[in-house]
């Protein structure tokens, strides 16, 4: 017997039965629409996870490759010195080349092996130089070069790379930076120029997988969970890779996020660069410690930081500290914490040992070393803060701010060394002393500028104290120039042509009545009034009443276009005082207006900056020099000459021995009631300036003779100087003037001087003195004119009758008449005409000539 089949009993699948439910037209239960709905849902959530991890996948990548291909750092500009140039016969002494190479940490070593040593004996050097990038197309190779330096100058000149000038570079110093707003400063290096024992050093300590993991290690993860875990000491397990990540694009804090982040990107960033490339970022990136608010990054600059070298001259020891600083700055700081220091530079040296990378001898011989961090780095802060104070105004007006930051690039300035080392001793020790005088001179302050006259390059720079505050002396301080502008009155009267060197001028009493209605009476300083004086006297010994009178006679108005003439481009006030220097001009003025006259005539502007490179060798600026003709050259010859009677025998006298062969040239300046001492000169190869006075512009007490003057004399005692020897212009001769008239005179007169005299203006009247000689030498030649025209008659009158004897006495005669005597008459009465028609034609001429 069969029975049907029950339908409740068969087993029957969900899409049979929602298939069957809809043939049958059933609806289904509850139960099952969830169950679709929620399968439906959990779909669309991967597929939405998918896309958000997608996008957020593709965001990191961008963020990523977007700063690693562009602009990874903000790099700050650093600014040189120039170079130290080395040829046969260039002036150098043994001190001034043992000075450089202090500043730019060279070793002494007896073998020089490596870049940055030498080696010194006898005046021979032997210097194995570092080689140094100027520009793209202007490279110094690193080399050895050999010099000999006898009486301070280079006698011979050795190097082991061939030279087309004949010239050897030693590189120059680094003198500051300008800095991102992120206060970040490094040196970023290929991964070429990182030492192979320092990267080994990294490797073995931090990360010893690093060649084969993908940016991340699990095995580290895990072994830093399980010490920590353990209660060991906390570790992080992070790659470098990791580290760099987070460095370079995140942030420190320690949360779920960040750590997801950061493995992430560290995949990322390994699937699109290679290892080196890593490897080099990260040697640039990491922190290594903090130089007051600027941070130290990247092991290029921590090795000038800690060590005052370069990374590659450091010893596997120093590199080994370097490495160790990764785990953390401040705690391992050497400078604060050495034992800490050593401990974790042993430890790195240990992990290098374990890992082969060292043998046991080296090892030992590195754990006994000691840290030998120098106490103060040279980086960081300026050595010579004023003078990058100027380059940064140069600066400033070529070119923006945020390029100057972030741009990486290289500033050569015009920044001599040596010249800057002798104005910071001088200024130093002449400021020791003065400020001990008195209490008016205790919180006594200078100003110091010094420029090649003529390139106008500004070479050394002082104007601040012992900390640079901002306010730059030397260029921010405007205070009146007193007496320095008297050259200028006078340079005015010369080219006038109605005085020369030796005409007088008045130094009695003036009284000068002025537009509000009150009157003005300027007294000298010795407050004696000297009458009429020769124009080189009242120069030389500075009268006020002199100046004065001159500038009166002239105007106001001729002296403020003299001063534009001379590069001073501010508002001048037009008042009488103005003859006296009552007016505020800074010392950079000043050096600007000297310039002119010390390289004769041509006004040069003062520049600081020689080139700007960029970061990839480009030359952006080269200083041309803007040479324009300021002052005639006869003028500026002569205003020259006067100057040097400043010298010779004025205000400025001391400077007589600096040697005798010089002709420096000068100037004191003193201001009322002795606020303010300046004084401005030159050699042929520097023009200097020098204030000294208080900020609060009380009297000091002293003149610009006994206040300025010992300083300038101090900084230029320190240099090698050449004489003063502008080229005379066809425009200027020389004669014997009687000093005090300006008239033509004689050597063999009283008060008579040998002097330049422009030739357009030469003094048609002559002493008494020089009258008489002058008559009385033509009467000497007229006498011996006379007395040989006698004799050459009487000669003929013999050679006539030794002609007749031998003659008949008709033709005798006839011939004597015809051709004798009146041949004779013929050639005298030529003679006499010419005689009288030279004498008539040239006698000025003639008489000049005598004078």
């Amino acid at each position: 017997m069969h029975h049907k089949p029950s339908l409740a009993k068969s087993p029957i699948s969900k899409s049979s039965a929602s298939s069957l439910n809809t043939f049958t037209g059933k609806t289904p239960n509850p139960e099952q629409q969830r169950g679709s709905v929620l399968g439906f849902l959990l779909l669309i959530i991967i597929i939405v996870g998918m896309v958000i991890l997608a996008m957020y996948l593709i965001k990191q990548d961008r963020v990523i490759t977007a700063k690693f291909e562009g602009k990874r750092w903000n790099i700050p500009a650093k600014v040189y010195s120039q170079p130290l140039e080395l040829y046969q016969g260039a002036t150098l002494t043994t001190k001034n080349l043992d000075s450089w190479l202090e500043m730019l940490n060279y070793k002494s070593s007896s073998n020089y092996d490596r870049t940055g040593t030498y080696n010194k004996s006898s005046g021979q050097y032997v210097i194995h130089t570092r080689g140094f990038q100027y520009s793209a197309s202007d490279v110094d190779p690193e080399q050895v070069i050999k010099i000999k330096i006898q009486d301070s100058k280079i006698t011979s000149i050795q190097s082991t790379q061939p030279s087309d000038t004949g010239i050897v570079r030693i590189e120059p110093v680094t003198i500051g930076g300008i800095y991102p707003d992120n206060n970040e400063d490094r040196i970023v290096l290929p991964i070429s120029e990182i030492p192979q024992p320092l990267i080994d050093a990294l490797i073995s300590t931090e990360d010893r997988g690093f060649y084969q993991h993908k940016g991340v290690s699990l095995k580290g993860i895990g072994r830093a969970f399980y010490n920590n875990l353990q209660g060991g000491s906390m570790q992080g397990g992070s790659t470098i890779t990791q580290q760099l990540v987070k460095n370079f694009y995140l942030s420190s804090d320690r949360t779920l996020k960040r750590k997801a982040n950061e493995a992430v990107m560290a995949l990322l960033l390994e699937m699109h660069y290679s290892k080196d490339e890593i490897l080099q970022t990260y040697l640039n990136e990491i922190n290594l410690g903090q130089n007051g608010n600027r941070s130290i990054n990247g092991f290029g600059l921590a090795a000038q930081f800690y060590f005052n070298q370069p990374l590659k001259e450091l010893r596997i020891d120093q590199q080994a500290l370097l490495v160790g600083l990764a785990k953390g700055t401040s705690y391992y700081n050497p400078r604060r914490n050495p034992e800490r220091a050593l401990d974790r530079r042993n430890t790195v040296l240990a992990n290098m040992l374990a890992t082969g990378k060292i043998d046991q001898e080296t090892y030992e011989e590195a754990i006994a070393k000691p840290l030998d961090v120098v106490e103060k780095p040279s980086v960081g802060k300026s050595r010579f803060p004023d003078f990058l104070d100027i380059v940064k105004r140069e600066l400033q007006s070529n070119y923006h701010p945020e390029d100057l930051k972030n741009e990486g690039l290289r500033v050569f300035s015009t920044l001599d060394p040596i010249a800057q080392f002798a104005a910071d001793n001088a200024v130093q020790k002449q400021l020791s002393v003065l400020r001990k005088k008195s209490s008016k001179t205790k919180p006594l302050q200078a100003a110091l500028l010094s420029a090649n006259p003529a390139s106008g390059e500004l070479v050394a720079a002082i104007g601040s104290g012992s900390e640079f505050t901002g306010f730059n002396r030397a260029v921010d301080a405007k205070r009146q120039v007193g007496s320095l502008l008297k050259p200028f009155i006078y340079m005015t009267a010369l080219e006038s042509g109605k005085y020369n060197l030796a005409s007088s001028v008045n130094d009695s009493p003036v009284t000068l009545n002025l537009s509000d209605g009150s009157s003005w009476t300027p007294k000298n300083y010795d407050g004696v009034d000297h009458g009429y004086v020769p124009l080189t006297t009242a120069l030389a010994k500075s009268y006020n009443q002199a100046a004065v009178n001159t500038g009166v006679e002239f105007g106001v108005g001729t002296l403020v276009n003299q001063m534009h003439r001379l590069g001073i481009n501010e508002k001048i006030p037009t008042y009488p005082s103005l003859f006296l220097g009552s007016v505020e001009l800074s010392p950079m003025d000043m050096l600007g207006m000297y310039q002119v006259v010390a390289a004769g005539g041509f006004r040069t502007p003062i520049i600081s900056i020689r080139t700007v490179v960029d970061d990839r060798g480009s030359i952006l600026q080269r200083s041309g020099f803007d040479t324009k003709r300021s002052v005639p050259p006869d003028v500026n010859y002569l205003t020259n000459y006067a100057l040097q009677e400043v010298v010779r025998n004025g205000t400025a006298s001391s400077l007589k021995s600096l040697g005798s062969d010089l002709n420096l040239a000068g100037k004191t300046g003193t201001t009322n009631d002795y606020r303010d001492a300046w004084f401005a000169g030159y050699s042929g190869n520097y023009v200097s300036v020098v204030w000294v006075g208080r900020d609060d512009n009380k009297p000091i007490g002293l003149s610009g003779g006994s206040g300025a003057l010992p300083l300038w004399k101090d900084f230029m005692g320190r240099l090698r100087l050449t004489p003063v020897e502008l080229v005379q212009p066809d425009s200027v001769e020389w004669l014997w003037l009687e000093n005090g008239t300006g008239k033509l005179s004689h050597e063999s007169c009283p008060g008579a001087r040998y002097l330049p005299v422009l030739s357009r203006s030469l003094p048609e009247d002559a002493s008494d003195c020089a009258l008489e000689l002058y008559q009385q030498e033509q009467s000497r030649q007229q006498m011996r004119w006379l007395n040989d025209q006698r004799k050459a008659l009487l000669n003929r009158s013999r050679e006539l009758d030794s002609v007749q004897e031998g003659m008949p006495s008709g033709a005798s005669n006839g011939e004597n008449n015809e051709g004798g005597m009146g041949s004779q008459n013929d050639e005298g009465g030529a003679s006499n005409n010419n005689n009288s028609e030279n004498s008539g034609d040239t006698w000025y001429d003639k008489a000049l000539e005598w004078f």
